[in-house]
C-alpha cells in the first residue's frame, strides 16, 4: 500500500464523524466529529485536508440491505459533491451497512453506555467505514465504488 493517510468520514444531520488513517493505511482512528450545519463546515474540512494530506477520502454510503440506495444516499451525494470542491484527492463512496451498529456494539464492550456513547459513535462509524476502505485496498489496490461529480 502507498504511503500516506486516508480520511473517512460517517455524514449525518447533526454529526459527521470523522476518521483517519495512520501512514501505512493500517489503522484507522475517530477524530473529533463535525457539527453539520455549522457555518464554517468548509473551513474545517478544508483544515483536515491540509493537517492530513489524504491520499483519498472514503464516505459512508448508506444503502438498504437489499442493496438498493436510501433516502439518506441523496444527502450523502450532495455531500461528497461539497468535498469534491474542496480537494483534488479520489473520493470512494463506502457501503455504510451495519457500521453504525457496529460501532455502537464496540463502544458499549468498551463500557460506555448510549448516552455518554452518542457523540462518540458517528467518529467510530467513520473509522469502521475507512476500514472497510483500507481493507478493500488492501485487497483490490484501491477501493471500490470511486465517486465522479
Amino acid at each position: 500500500m502507498k504511503p500516506g493517510r486516508r480520511i473517512g468520514f460517517d455524514f449525518g444531520d447533526v454529526r459527521i464523524g470523522v476518521a483517519c488513517s495512520d501512514q501505512s493505511g493500517v489503522l484507522a482512528s475517530p477524530l473529533e466529529f463535525l457539527v453539520n450545519g455549522e457555518g464554517n463546515l468548509e473551513a474545517k474540512i478544508s483544515e483536515l485536508f491540509a493537517q492530513y494530506e489524504p491520499l483519498y477520502i472514503a464516505i459512508g454510503f448508506p444503502i438498504h440491505l437489499s442493496g438498493k440506495e436510501s433516502e439518506k444516499s441523496k444527502s450523502v451525494t450532495k455531500f461528497a459533491e461539497l468535498i469534491s470542491t474542496l480537494t483534488k484527492a479520489p473520493i470512494y463512496l463506502i457501503d455504510e451497512r451495519m457500521t453504525t451498529v457496529s460501532a455502537s456494539r464496540i463502544l458499549r464492550e468498551a463500557g460506555h453506555n448510549s448516552k455518554s456513547a452518542r457523540s462518540e459513535i458517528d467518529s467510530a462509524a467513520a473509522a469502521a467505514i475507512l476500514d472497510s476502505a483500507l481493507n478493500q485496498e488492501r485487497l483490490q489496490g484501491e477501493p471500490m465504488n470511486r465517486f465522479t461529480p
